[in-house]
Protein backbone atom coordinates (compact mmCIF):
# COMPACT_ATOMS: atom_id res chain seq x y z
CA UNK A 1 0.00 0.00 0.00
CA UNK A 2 1.37 3.41 -1.23
CA UNK A 3 1.45 6.25 1.39
CA UNK A 4 -1.39 7.67 0.00
CA UNK A 5 -3.30 5.03 0.37
CA UNK A 6 -2.35 4.14 3.84
CA UNK A 7 -3.50 7.69 4.71
CA UNK A 8 -6.94 6.86 3.37
CA UNK A 9 -7.74 3.79 5.23
CA UNK A 10 -7.58 5.67 8.30
CA UNK A 11 -10.16 8.04 7.47
CA UNK A 12 -11.80 9.85 4.41
CA UNK A 13 -10.50 12.91 2.92
CA UNK A 14 -13.18 14.93 3.88
CA UNK A 15 -12.87 14.55 7.04
CA UNK A 16 -10.36 17.28 7.09
CA UNK A 17 -13.10 19.47 7.19
CA UNK A 18 -13.73 18.81 10.85
CA UNK A 19 -10.06 19.32 11.61
CA UNK A 20 -9.56 22.71 9.88
CA UNK A 21 -11.38 25.11 12.58
CA UNK A 22 -9.25 23.24 15.08
CA UNK A 23 -5.68 24.14 12.87
CA UNK A 24 -7.05 27.66 12.22
CA UNK A 25 -7.17 28.01 16.09
CA UNK A 26 -3.97 26.27 16.71
CA UNK A 27 -1.63 27.76 13.93
CA UNK A 28 -0.73 25.80 10.92
CA UNK A 29 2.29 24.00 12.70
CA UNK A 30 -0.19 21.92 14.59
CA UNK A 31 -1.13 20.35 11.03
CA UNK A 32 0.88 16.73 11.44
CA UNK A 33 2.70 16.53 8.51
CA UNK A 34 0.82 13.79 6.96
CA UNK A 35 -2.27 15.63 7.38
CA UNK A 36 -1.09 18.13 5.16
CA UNK A 37 -2.19 16.22 1.79
CA UNK A 38 -5.59 15.46 3.01
CA UNK A 39 -5.61 19.37 3.37
CA UNK A 40 -6.18 18.29 -0.73
CA UNK A 41 -9.82 17.38 -0.50
CA UNK A 42 -10.95 20.81 1.03
CA UNK A 43 -9.39 22.28 -1.95
CA UNK A 44 -6.75 23.94 0.51
CA UNK A 45 -2.89 23.08 -0.15
CA UNK A 46 0.41 23.69 1.74
CA UNK A 47 3.08 24.91 -0.23
CA UNK A 48 7.10 23.85 0.65
CA UNK A 49 7.88 27.93 -1.43
CA UNK A 50 5.52 29.50 0.98
CA UNK A 51 5.27 27.76 4.32
CA UNK A 52 2.41 29.11 6.88
CA UNK A 53 0.61 30.19 3.57
CA UNK A 54 -1.96 28.42 1.78
CA UNK A 55 -3.31 27.74 -2.02
CA UNK A 56 -7.16 27.43 -2.45
CA UNK A 57 -8.59 26.00 -5.69
CA UNK A 58 -12.33 27.80 -5.93
CA UNK A 59 -14.42 25.19 -8.49
CA UNK A 60 -15.88 26.59 -11.14
CA UNK A 61 -17.94 23.92 -13.33
CA UNK A 62 -17.42 24.72 -17.12
CA UNK A 63 -15.89 28.26 -16.04
CA UNK A 64 -19.25 29.69 -15.07
CA UNK A 65 -18.94 32.58 -12.64
CA UNK A 66 -20.16 36.04 -12.33
CA UNK A 67 -19.55 39.42 -11.50
CA UNK A 68 -20.32 38.86 -7.74
CA UNK A 69 -18.03 35.94 -7.41
CA UNK A 70 -15.29 37.76 -9.00
CA UNK A 71 -15.45 41.09 -6.49
CA UNK A 72 -15.42 38.40 -3.32
CA UNK A 73 -12.60 36.49 -5.00
CA UNK A 74 -10.96 40.41 -5.29
CA UNK A 75 -11.68 40.79 -1.93
CA UNK A 76 -10.69 37.72 -0.22
CA UNK A 77 -7.02 38.22 -2.45
CA UNK A 78 -6.76 41.57 -1.00
CA UNK A 79 -7.78 40.89 2.39
CA UNK A 80 -5.74 37.66 2.85
CA UNK A 81 -3.50 36.86 -0.08
CA UNK A 82 -0.90 38.59 -2.74
CA UNK A 83 -3.56 40.71 -4.65
CA UNK A 84 -4.06 38.27 -7.15
CA UNK A 85 -5.42 35.27 -8.34
CA UNK A 86 -4.48 32.74 -11.32
CA UNK A 87 -7.07 31.67 -14.08
CA UNK A 88 -6.20 27.95 -14.39
CA UNK A 89 -6.71 25.18 -17.25
CA UNK A 90 -9.59 23.87 -15.17
CA UNK A 91 -11.31 26.96 -16.11
CA UNK A 92 -11.07 27.85 -12.05
CA UNK A 93 -8.87 30.31 -10.18
CA UNK A 94 -6.56 29.62 -7.29
CA UNK A 95 -5.97 31.79 -4.90
CA UNK A 96 -2.56 32.13 -2.51
CA UNK A 97 -0.76 33.00 0.37
CA UNK A 98 -3.61 33.13 3.20
CA UNK A 99 -2.96 31.61 6.53
CA UNK A 100 -4.94 28.54 7.80
CA UNK A 101 -6.60 30.60 10.47
CA UNK A 102 -8.30 32.88 7.61
CA UNK A 103 -9.98 29.50 6.05
CA UNK A 104 -12.96 29.58 7.94
CA UNK A 105 -14.05 33.20 6.63
CA UNK A 106 -13.28 32.41 3.35
CA UNK A 107 -15.37 29.44 3.07
CA UNK A 108 -18.20 31.81 4.08
CA UNK A 109 -17.39 34.46 1.77
CA UNK A 110 -17.57 32.15 -0.81
CA UNK A 111 -20.21 30.04 0.32
CA UNK A 112 -22.59 33.75 -0.23
CA UNK A 113 -21.89 33.57 -3.68
CA UNK A 114 -22.26 30.17 -4.39
CA UNK A 115 -18.80 28.86 -4.51
CA UNK A 116 -16.82 25.73 -3.00
CA UNK A 117 -12.98 24.99 -2.96
CA UNK A 118 -14.07 21.23 -1.76
CA UNK A 119 -12.21 18.61 -4.30
CA UNK A 120 -10.42 19.80 -6.12
CA UNK A 121 -7.00 18.12 -5.06
CA UNK A 122 -5.99 14.51 -4.91
CA UNK A 123 -7.91 12.17 -5.29
CA UNK A 124 -11.40 13.33 -6.59
CA UNK A 125 -13.31 14.31 -9.02
CA UNK A 126 -11.61 17.76 -10.67
CA UNK A 127 -13.62 20.73 -11.95
CA UNK A 128 -15.65 19.66 -14.64
CA UNK A 129 -14.64 21.49 -18.04
CA UNK A 130 -16.41 22.26 -21.06
CA UNK A 131 -17.11 24.97 -23.59
CA UNK A 132 -16.98 28.38 -21.89
CA UNK A 133 -19.59 29.66 -24.20
CA UNK A 134 -21.83 26.95 -23.85
CA UNK A 135 -25.28 27.85 -24.43
CA UNK A 136 -24.24 31.12 -25.72
CA UNK A 137 -22.77 30.05 -29.22
CA UNK A 138 -24.48 28.92 -32.54
CA UNK A 139 -22.15 27.00 -33.31
CA UNK A 140 -22.93 23.63 -31.19
CA UNK A 141 -24.82 20.86 -31.17
CA UNK A 142 -26.17 20.68 -27.38
CA UNK A 143 -25.65 22.97 -24.78
CA UNK A 144 -23.40 20.64 -22.42
CA UNK A 145 -23.55 22.73 -19.25
CA UNK A 146 -26.30 21.90 -17.50
CA UNK A 147 -24.81 17.91 -18.11
CA UNK A 148 -21.50 19.31 -16.24
CA UNK A 149 -23.61 20.79 -13.30
CA UNK A 150 -25.79 17.80 -12.68
CA UNK A 151 -22.73 15.64 -12.41
CA UNK A 152 -20.74 18.32 -10.39
CA UNK A 153 -23.70 17.69 -8.06
CA UNK A 154 -23.79 14.44 -7.99
CA UNK A 155 -20.17 13.76 -6.98
CA UNK A 156 -19.15 17.03 -4.66
CA UNK A 157 -19.59 16.31 -1.22
CA UNK A 158 -20.56 12.50 -1.63
CA UNK A 159 -18.18 10.01 0.05
CA UNK A 160 -18.97 7.26 -2.67
CA UNK A 161 -16.28 9.57 -4.97
CA UNK A 162 -13.99 10.73 -2.62
CA UNK A 163 -12.00 7.72 -2.84
CA UNK A 164 -10.74 7.47 -6.11
CA UNK A 165 -7.20 5.56 -6.90
CA UNK A 166 -6.22 9.03 -8.42
CA UNK A 167 -7.47 12.33 -9.91
CA UNK A 168 -10.20 12.33 -12.62
CA UNK A 169 -10.72 14.58 -14.94
CA UNK A 170 -13.53 15.24 -17.04
CA UNK A 171 -14.56 17.00 -19.91
CA UNK A 172 -17.94 17.81 -21.17
CA UNK A 173 -19.04 19.46 -24.31
CA UNK A 174 -21.65 20.28 -27.27
CA UNK A 175 -19.25 22.52 -28.95
CA UNK A 176 -18.72 21.80 -32.37
CA UNK A 177 -15.42 24.00 -32.34
CA UNK A 178 -13.62 22.21 -30.50
CA UNK A 179 -12.47 24.67 -27.74
CA UNK A 180 -11.17 22.75 -24.95
CA UNK A 181 -8.75 19.60 -25.18
CA UNK A 182 -10.85 16.45 -24.63
CA UNK A 183 -7.89 13.77 -25.49
CA UNK A 184 -6.48 13.63 -22.31
CA UNK A 185 -9.19 13.62 -20.17
CA UNK A 186 -10.08 10.31 -17.81
CA UNK A 187 -13.65 11.14 -19.37
CA UNK A 188 -14.50 12.73 -22.45
CA UNK A 189 -18.21 13.48 -23.69
CA UNK A 190 -18.21 14.91 -26.95
CA UNK A 191 -20.84 16.39 -29.58
CA UNK A 192 -22.24 13.23 -31.36
CA UNK A 193 -25.54 12.75 -33.73
CA UNK A 194 -27.09 8.62 -33.57
CA UNK A 195 -29.51 7.80 -36.31
CA UNK A 196 -32.26 5.57 -35.02
CA UNK A 197 -35.37 4.32 -36.97
CA UNK A 198 -34.38 7.46 -39.44
CA UNK A 199 -34.20 9.64 -37.11
CA UNK A 200 -31.55 11.73 -35.46
CA UNK A 201 -30.66 11.60 -31.91
CA UNK A 202 -27.86 14.17 -30.13
CA UNK A 203 -25.94 13.56 -27.76
CA UNK A 204 -22.20 12.68 -26.58
CA UNK A 205 -20.10 10.34 -27.43
CA UNK A 206 -17.58 8.78 -24.96
CA UNK A 207 -13.92 8.16 -24.41
CA UNK A 208 -12.27 7.34 -21.43
CA UNK A 209 -8.61 6.72 -20.13
CA UNK A 210 -6.57 10.06 -21.58
CA UNK A 211 -4.06 11.90 -19.30
CA UNK A 212 -1.36 13.88 -19.61
CA UNK A 213 1.04 13.03 -16.52
CA UNK A 214 1.73 9.63 -14.89
CA UNK A 215 4.01 8.36 -17.33
CA UNK A 216 3.47 11.04 -20.16
CA UNK A 217 0.77 11.66 -22.16
CA UNK A 218 -1.71 9.24 -23.36
CA UNK A 219 -4.53 9.62 -25.45
CA UNK A 220 -7.79 8.43 -24.48
CA UNK A 221 -10.08 5.08 -26.01
CA UNK A 222 -13.69 5.59 -27.28
CA UNK A 223 -16.02 3.56 -25.61
CA UNK A 224 -17.81 2.99 -28.66
CA UNK A 225 -20.72 4.49 -26.72
CA UNK A 226 -23.63 7.39 -27.24
CA UNK A 227 -25.35 9.02 -24.56
CA UNK A 228 -28.05 11.56 -24.09
CA UNK A 229 -27.84 14.54 -21.92
CA UNK A 230 -30.35 13.22 -19.79
CA UNK A 231 -28.18 10.17 -19.19
CA UNK A 232 -24.98 11.41 -19.42
CA UNK A 233 -24.54 12.22 -15.68
CA UNK A 234 -25.47 8.84 -14.72
CA UNK A 235 -22.37 7.22 -17.05
CA UNK A 236 -19.92 9.84 -16.15
CA UNK A 237 -20.97 8.53 -12.41
CA UNK A 238 -21.06 4.59 -13.20
CA UNK A 239 -17.33 5.41 -14.93
CA UNK A 240 -16.05 7.01 -11.63
CA UNK A 241 -17.01 4.23 -9.49
CA UNK A 242 -15.77 1.45 -12.20
CA UNK A 243 -12.24 3.31 -11.68
CA UNK A 244 -12.99 3.57 -7.88
CA UNK A 245 -13.81 -0.36 -7.16
CA UNK A 246 -11.26 -1.66 -10.28
CA UNK A 247 -8.50 0.55 -10.28
CA UNK A 248 -4.73 -0.08 -9.15
CA UNK A 249 -3.68 1.44 -5.67
CA UNK A 250 -0.50 0.40 -5.53
CA UNK A 251 2.28 2.38 -7.73
CA UNK A 252 1.24 6.04 -8.03
CA UNK A 253 2.41 7.11 -11.40
CA UNK A 254 0.37 3.12 -12.79
CA UNK A 255 -3.27 4.25 -10.88
CA UNK A 256 -4.99 6.66 -13.41
CA UNK A 257 -7.58 5.16 -15.32
CA UNK A 258 -5.73 4.57 -18.56
CA UNK A 259 -3.34 2.07 -16.87
CA UNK A 260 -7.08 0.16 -16.16
CA UNK A 261 -8.28 0.82 -19.39
CA UNK A 262 -4.91 -0.57 -20.85
CA UNK A 263 -5.33 -3.84 -18.77
CA UNK A 264 -9.07 -4.29 -19.61
CA UNK A 265 -9.55 -3.05 -22.66
CA UNK A 266 -12.64 -1.05 -24.06
CA UNK A 267 -14.88 -4.13 -24.72
CA UNK A 268 -14.71 -5.05 -21.29
CA UNK A 269 -14.93 -1.60 -19.38
CA UNK A 270 -17.82 -1.47 -21.78
CA UNK A 271 -19.64 -4.30 -20.06
CA UNK A 272 -19.09 -2.92 -16.62
CA UNK A 273 -20.33 -0.04 -16.95
CA UNK A 274 -23.39 -1.78 -18.62
CA UNK A 275 -23.41 -3.78 -15.76
CA UNK A 276 -23.96 -1.23 -13.67
CA UNK A 277 -26.72 0.77 -15.64
CA UNK A 278 -28.47 -1.82 -15.93
CA UNK A 279 -28.59 -1.61 -19.60
CA UNK A 280 -27.55 -1.98 -22.89
CA UNK A 281 -26.29 1.74 -24.14
CA UNK A 282 -25.74 2.93 -27.45
CA UNK A 283 -22.84 2.12 -29.88
CA UNK A 284 -21.06 5.84 -30.67
CA UNK A 285 -22.53 7.93 -32.74
CA UNK A 286 -20.73 10.42 -35.69
CA UNK A 287 -18.62 12.48 -34.37
CA UNK A 288 -20.42 16.08 -35.48
CA UNK A 289 -17.25 18.28 -34.44
CA UNK A 290 -15.23 20.23 -37.33
CA UNK A 291 -12.14 20.45 -37.74
CA UNK A 292 -9.48 22.98 -36.75
CA UNK A 293 -10.12 24.38 -32.39
CA UNK A 294 -11.06 27.57 -31.35
CA UNK A 295 -10.27 29.83 -28.30
CA UNK A 296 -13.38 31.97 -28.41
CA UNK A 297 -11.24 35.28 -27.70
CA UNK A 298 -12.79 38.23 -30.08
CA UNK A 299 -16.42 39.53 -30.26
CA UNK A 300 -18.42 36.89 -32.02
CA UNK A 301 -22.24 37.04 -32.24
CA UNK A 302 -23.95 35.18 -29.84
CA UNK A 303 -27.17 32.16 -30.76
CA UNK A 304 -29.87 34.81 -29.73
CA UNK A 305 -29.77 37.93 -32.06
CA UNK A 306 -28.86 41.37 -30.89
CA UNK A 307 -26.21 39.71 -28.35
CA UNK A 308 -22.61 38.62 -28.32
CA UNK A 309 -19.46 37.70 -26.51
CA UNK A 310 -16.13 38.89 -26.04
CA UNK A 311 -13.27 37.07 -25.12
CA UNK A 312 -10.42 38.20 -23.69
CA UNK A 313 -6.91 37.50 -23.72
CA UNK A 314 -5.36 37.47 -19.81
CA UNK A 315 -1.88 36.86 -20.40
CA UNK A 316 -0.89 33.30 -18.75
CA UNK A 317 -4.17 33.50 -16.36
CA UNK A 318 -2.41 36.46 -13.62
CA UNK A 319 -4.92 38.74 -12.62
CA UNK A 320 -5.25 40.93 -10.24
CA UNK A 321 -7.63 41.61 -7.56
CA UNK A 322 -7.81 45.38 -9.26
CA UNK A 323 -8.49 43.74 -12.71
CA UNK A 324 -10.95 41.35 -11.22
CA UNK A 325 -13.03 44.14 -10.35
CA UNK A 326 -12.42 46.04 -13.48
CA UNK A 327 -13.59 42.97 -15.38
CA UNK A 328 -16.81 42.41 -13.06
CA UNK A 329 -17.43 45.93 -13.83
CA UNK A 330 -17.81 45.15 -17.44
CA UNK A 331 -19.91 42.24 -16.98
CA UNK A 332 -22.58 44.76 -15.26
CA UNK A 333 -22.06 47.42 -17.34
CA UNK A 334 -22.61 45.50 -21.06
CA UNK A 335 -23.80 41.99 -20.09
CA UNK A 336 -26.37 40.61 -17.60
CA UNK A 337 -23.10 39.76 -15.30
CA UNK A 338 -22.05 36.72 -16.11
CA UNK A 339 -18.39 36.10 -16.56
CA UNK A 340 -16.69 32.69 -18.30
CA UNK A 341 -13.40 31.07 -17.80
CA UNK A 342 -11.57 29.44 -20.70
CA UNK A 343 -9.19 26.42 -20.86
CA UNK A 344 -7.00 28.96 -22.19
CA UNK A 345 -6.97 30.67 -19.13
CA UNK A 346 -8.84 33.91 -20.52
CA UNK A 347 -12.32 35.79 -19.88
CA UNK A 348 -15.27 35.87 -21.51
CA UNK A 349 -18.01 38.74 -20.92
CA UNK A 350 -21.42 37.19 -22.43
CA UNK A 351 -24.74 38.66 -23.41
CA UNK A 352 -23.30 42.18 -24.78
CA UNK A 353 -26.14 44.00 -26.76
CA UNK A 354 -25.18 44.87 -29.99
CA UNK A 355 -25.44 48.85 -29.32
CA UNK A 356 -22.92 48.29 -26.22
CA UNK A 357 -20.70 46.52 -27.88
CA UNK A 358 -18.17 49.74 -29.14
CA UNK A 359 -18.49 50.91 -25.95
CA UNK A 360 -17.16 47.61 -24.33
CA UNK A 361 -14.25 47.02 -26.93
CA UNK A 362 -12.94 51.22 -26.12
CA UNK A 363 -12.71 50.11 -22.18
CA UNK A 364 -9.12 50.46 -20.91
CA UNK A 365 -9.16 47.05 -19.38
CA UNK A 366 -8.98 45.84 -22.78
CA UNK A 367 -5.69 47.59 -23.59
CA UNK A 368 -4.24 44.78 -21.19
CA UNK A 369 -7.03 42.16 -21.50
CA UNK A 370 -7.27 42.48 -25.28
CA UNK A 371 -9.92 40.82 -27.27
CA UNK A 372 -7.43 41.16 -30.60
CA UNK A 373 -4.11 39.89 -28.90
CA UNK A 374 -0.97 39.62 -31.11
CA UNK A 375 -0.85 35.65 -32.28
CA UNK A 376 2.19 34.42 -29.92
CA UNK A 377 0.40 35.75 -26.65
CA UNK A 378 -2.86 34.59 -27.42
CA UNK A 379 -1.92 31.37 -27.74
CA UNK A 380 0.52 31.05 -24.49
CA UNK A 381 -0.88 29.39 -21.20
CA UNK A 382 1.70 28.43 -18.86
CA UNK A 383 1.13 26.29 -15.59
CA UNK A 384 2.14 27.74 -11.80
CA UNK A 385 5.71 27.37 -12.71
CA UNK A 386 8.74 27.22 -9.18
CA UNK A 387 7.26 30.38 -7.17
CA UNK A 388 4.38 28.32 -6.04
CA UNK A 389 4.63 24.41 -6.79
CA UNK A 390 7.24 22.67 -5.41
CA UNK A 391 7.02 20.43 -9.07
CA UNK A 392 8.23 22.95 -10.68
CA UNK A 393 12.08 23.05 -11.87
CA UNK A 394 11.44 26.53 -13.61
CA UNK A 395 9.72 29.51 -13.50
CA UNK A 396 7.15 29.78 -15.81
CA UNK A 397 4.78 32.66 -16.26
CA UNK A 398 7.00 35.43 -16.39
CA UNK A 399 9.13 33.24 -18.95
CA UNK A 400 6.28 32.85 -21.19
CA UNK A 401 4.64 36.42 -21.39
CA UNK A 402 8.84 37.99 -21.93
CA UNK A 403 9.57 35.14 -24.58
CA UNK A 404 6.23 36.04 -26.41
CA UNK A 405 6.80 39.39 -25.96
CA UNK A 406 10.46 38.63 -27.44
CA UNK A 407 9.27 36.63 -30.65
CA UNK A 408 6.49 39.68 -31.17
CA UNK A 409 9.66 42.24 -30.94
CA UNK A 410 11.31 39.91 -33.45
CA UNK A 411 8.53 40.07 -35.79
CA UNK A 412 8.61 36.46 -36.14
CA UNK A 413 5.45 35.58 -38.24
CA UNK A 414 3.97 33.20 -35.93
CA UNK A 415 0.53 32.35 -37.39
CA UNK A 416 -2.25 31.09 -35.00
CA UNK A 417 -0.02 29.30 -32.43
CA UNK A 418 -0.26 27.64 -29.10
CA UNK A 419 2.21 27.80 -27.24
CA UNK A 420 2.17 26.17 -23.80
CA UNK A 421 4.50 26.06 -20.58
CA UNK A 422 4.73 23.13 -18.38
CA UNK A 423 7.64 23.50 -15.10
CA UNK A 424 7.72 19.88 -15.16
CA UNK A 425 6.80 16.29 -16.81
CA UNK A 426 3.68 16.85 -15.26
CA UNK A 427 2.23 18.49 -17.94
CA UNK A 428 -0.28 20.56 -15.88
CA UNK A 429 -0.17 23.33 -19.05
CA UNK A 430 -1.31 20.47 -21.40
CA UNK A 431 2.14 20.99 -23.21
CA UNK A 432 1.99 17.94 -25.37
CA UNK A 433 -1.16 19.29 -27.16
CA UNK A 434 0.28 22.34 -28.31
CA UNK A 435 1.55 23.90 -31.48
CA UNK A 436 5.22 24.11 -29.39
CA UNK A 437 5.34 22.37 -25.82
CA UNK A 438 7.56 23.46 -23.02
CA UNK A 439 8.82 21.72 -20.45
CA UNK A 440 10.96 22.62 -17.60
CA UNK A 441 13.97 20.98 -16.00
CA UNK A 442 17.32 21.96 -15.28
CA UNK A 443 20.87 21.44 -16.93
CA UNK A 444 24.40 22.01 -16.24
CA UNK A 445 26.04 23.92 -18.43
CA UNK A 446 29.96 25.54 -18.24
CA UNK A 447 29.39 24.61 -14.35
CA UNK A 448 26.24 26.60 -13.86
CA UNK A 449 22.41 25.27 -13.59
CA UNK A 450 20.64 26.84 -15.56
CA UNK A 451 16.77 26.92 -16.38
CA UNK A 452 15.99 25.07 -19.46
CA UNK A 453 13.12 23.01 -21.76
CA UNK A 454 12.62 20.76 -23.68
CA UNK A 455 10.47 21.81 -27.01
CA UNK A 456 7.98 19.44 -28.39
CA UNK A 457 6.04 20.23 -31.71
CA UNK A 458 2.35 19.48 -32.21
CA UNK A 459 2.75 16.24 -34.99
CA UNK A 460 0.67 13.63 -36.21
CA UNK A 461 1.40 11.25 -34.12
CA UNK A 462 0.06 13.31 -31.13
CA UNK A 463 -3.14 13.69 -33.16
CA UNK A 464 -3.14 10.06 -33.66
CA UNK A 465 -2.83 10.00 -29.79
CA UNK A 466 1.01 8.62 -29.76
CA UNK A 467 2.92 10.25 -27.05
CA UNK A 468 5.02 12.91 -28.50
CA UNK A 469 9.24 13.11 -28.62
CA UNK A 470 10.89 16.56 -28.14
CA UNK A 471 11.97 17.87 -30.97
CA UNK A 472 15.21 19.49 -28.89
CA UNK A 473 16.02 18.96 -25.46
CA UNK A 474 17.95 21.34 -22.82
CA UNK A 475 17.59 24.34 -24.33
CA UNK A 476 18.34 27.18 -21.55
CA UNK A 477 15.22 29.07 -21.11
CA UNK A 478 17.72 32.62 -21.67
CA UNK A 479 18.21 31.59 -25.08
CA UNK A 480 14.18 29.79 -26.03
CA UNK A 481 13.42 33.18 -28.09
CA UNK A 482 15.73 33.22 -29.78
CA UNK A 483 16.05 29.42 -30.85
CA UNK A 484 11.86 29.62 -31.49
CA UNK A 485 12.32 32.86 -33.22
CA UNK A 486 14.78 30.58 -35.84
CA UNK A 487 12.43 27.27 -35.78
CA UNK A 488 9.24 29.67 -36.95
CA UNK A 489 10.78 31.76 -39.18
CA UNK A 490 12.86 28.82 -40.94
CA UNK A 491 9.23 26.72 -40.92
CA UNK A 492 7.29 29.66 -42.52
CA UNK A 493 10.29 29.90 -45.12
CA UNK A 494 11.99 33.13 -44.15
CA UNK A 495 15.74 33.70 -43.84
CA UNK A 496 16.59 34.53 -39.94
Amino acid sequence: MNKVEAMKSVKDGLEVLRDIPEYAAAGWESIPEGERDRLKWAGVFFRRQTPGRFMMRVRMSNGFSNADQFRVLADISDDYGKCFGDLTTRQQMQLREFGIDEVPDIWERLHRVGLVSLQTGMDNIRTVVGCPVAGLTPNELVDASPVAREFTGMFVGNREYTNLPRKFNVAITGCLDNCIHTSNQDVALTPAIKEISGSELTGFNVAVGGKMGSGGYTANTSLDIFVSPEEAAEICGHIALAFRDHGSREARNKVRLAFLIADWGAERFRAEIESRAGRPLLRAGKDAGKPGQTDHIGAFPQSTPGFNYVGLCVPVGRITSDQMRQVAALADAYGDGAIRITTGQNLIIPNVPDACLPALEAEPILETFSHHPTEAMRGTVSCTGIDYCHYSLIETKERAVETAQALEQMGVQTGKISLFWSGCANGCANHALADIGLVGKRVRVDGQILEAVDVYRRSKSVVAGKPPAPVMTNVPCGELPSVLGQMLSEENGEIC
